[in-house]
């Protein structure tokens, strides 16, 4: 998740909108925020970038220096120090694994490298390989003491791409609100926070992809001071045999999602808690997925699969009709 963050904050528009656009967390970035301020909104920009490459500088796998690929490297083999910060996040996947009974494991590096989503696939993985690799995942294999981590399997490995994104959207929230902005869209590769309105209206206005028409919105939301995430195989996915196979792996097996899911959107109080129930519903198809989600408070859900659309309840009542 290497990143640029040298993109100056654009001027106001006649919205009083500025714009904030850069690359990071291995993806595209934006962040819309009205700031009158020219000084504070600056001031603004640089600490939520600066607290971003902090953040990837500690906690990316793809960093050979941080904080993650030392754990990682000593797998097998020793214990690593951890800091305050490096504990939260532990505490955090901790978490995730447990209220989604496994299937946010931040422990499935070793399967994200067996299916590599960069290069092309001329064949799928043997089984066998698999299930080797399956054998070095698993969150309750990780051994922790105060202030340390250990990994305890050669080939074992951290990865918090599936909430690091997420964390990151309610971080950069909190520091605009440090700054008195009001009005903000954070929106970190389509892992949004919208606080406020856009400057004509008290809401923003989110479109809702098309998981079988990528590049087209079906609909949209209108929210004010929630989180939208979505997730989805449509923009990487490949057809073997006839099998669909997306790029979300279901820890359970091993394997790519094959359940007929297409997109999960989620709107929650905060990004990571979206994040969470995208993710998993999309792993557990539409019935045992809403399920889970109905037991969180505060948490609306849309699934998109082959065979139409569904959702809770009240997911409904930030619909409008068209993106």
């Amino acid at each position: 998740m290497s990143s640029t963050l040298t993109n100056p904050v654009l001027p106001a528009d006649a919205l009083g909108m500025r714009l904030l656009d850069f690359n990071a967390l291995g993806t595209q970035c934006l962040v819309k925020f009205k700031q009158p301020d020219e000084r504070k909104a600056l001031e603004f920009a640089a600490e939520a970038l600066g607290w971003i490459e902090r953040f990837e500088a500690k906690f990316s796998r793809f960093r050979p220096d941080s904080l993650v690929s030392r754990i990682n490297a000593a797998a097998g083999h020793e214990w690593v120090k951890t800091d305050r910060a490096m504990e939260e996040l532990l505490d955090i996947a901790d978490g995730l694994f447990t209220r989604t009974h496994g299937i946010l494991d931040s422990t499935m590096l070793p399967l994200m490298q067996l299916w590599n989503w960069k290069v092309a696939h001329a064949a799928l993985p043997e089984s066998n390989e698999v299930k080797a690799t399956l054998a070095l995942t698993g969150w309750k294999k990780v051994q922790r003491r105060t202030g340390g981590i250990f990994l305890p399997i050669a080939g074992m490995g951290l990865d918090f791409g599936g909430f690091g994104k997420e964390f990151a959207v309610d971080s950069v929230a909190k520091i605009a609100r440090q700054f008195g902005i009001k009005d903000a869209l954070i929106d970190l590769g389509r892992d949004i926070y919208a606080m406020g309105g856009n400057g004509s209206h008290p809401f923003w206005h989110i479109g809702i992809e098309d998981g079988n028409k990528p590049g087209n919105c079906w609909g949209g939301l209108a929210v004010s001071d929630l989180a939208v995430s979505a997730s989805g195989d449509y923009a990487r996915h490949f057809t073997h045999a006839g099998v669909r196979y997306g790029h979300i792996l279901d820890p359970r097996t091993g394997w790519p999602v094959t359940n007929g899911m297409r997109a999960v959107t989620v709107v929650a109080n905060s990004c990571l808690e979206a994040g969470i129930y995208s993710t998993s519903v999309f792993v557990l198809g539409t019935r045992e997925g809403l399920h889970l989600a109905s037991l969180a408070r505060g948490v609306e859900v849309c699934a998109q699969s082959e065979h139409g659309i569904d959702g809770t309840r009240g997911f409904g009542k930030w619909l409008v009709k068209s993106a």
